[in-house]
């Protein structure tokens, strides 16, 4: 027997076993990411913490108005699918918005609510909007409903948190 000849057939020998392996990892890395999807959708986001909204807000919620709405829907490499929300939000009144929480509501061609989307378009202090000032906000929405009738939904402030 040649020496050559030994070396082969080990080589043989290991390659189903290598394949297996292979395989093997690349089933446990798709069942990772299938997991790990199905997770975040089911799960959706983090629950937002509910701003105070009494009389004082109710009043100055009359002073915050949106305009320009646009909407986009786009697809990633998962072939998951994006709704993208946008305009602008103006302050005119005469305090600073420190965070201001919205409602936005997405209705089905017999005007009931397929979707109700609770967003923080002001975040922090840091990012506070000013008297007077009007900035451009974008919510991204990872599941709209197929039944929703194609049109803007209602936005309406659900909670503020007011400066000087």
């Amino acid at each position: 027997m040649d020496p050559g000849e030994n070396t082969d057939r080990e080589d043989r020998s290991r390659l189903p076993v290598a394949l297996a392996a292979g395989a093997v990892v690349v089933l446990i890395l798709l069942g990772g990411v299938l997991l790990a999807s199905r997770t975040m959708r089911s799960h959706g986001p983090a629950a937002i913490e509910s701003l105070p909204f009494g009389p004082a807000e109710q009043a100055y919620a009359q002073r915050i108005h949106f305009t320009n709405p646009q909407m986009a829907r786009a697809t990633n490499f998962l072939n998951q699918e994006f709704t993208y929300f946008a305009g602008t939000i103006s302050n005119d009144g005469t305090h600073t918005l420190q965070r201001l929480q919205v409602i936005l509501e997405f209705h089905d061609p017999m005007s009931q609510v397929v979707l109700r989307e609770t967003q923080l378009l002001i975040t922090s202090p840091a990012r506070a909007l000013e008297a007077g000032q009007r900035r451009d906000f974008q919510v991204t929405l990872d599941h709209v409903p197929a039944t929703w009738d194609q049109q803007y939904p209602s936005i309406r402030v659900s909670g503020i948190v007011l400066g000087e």
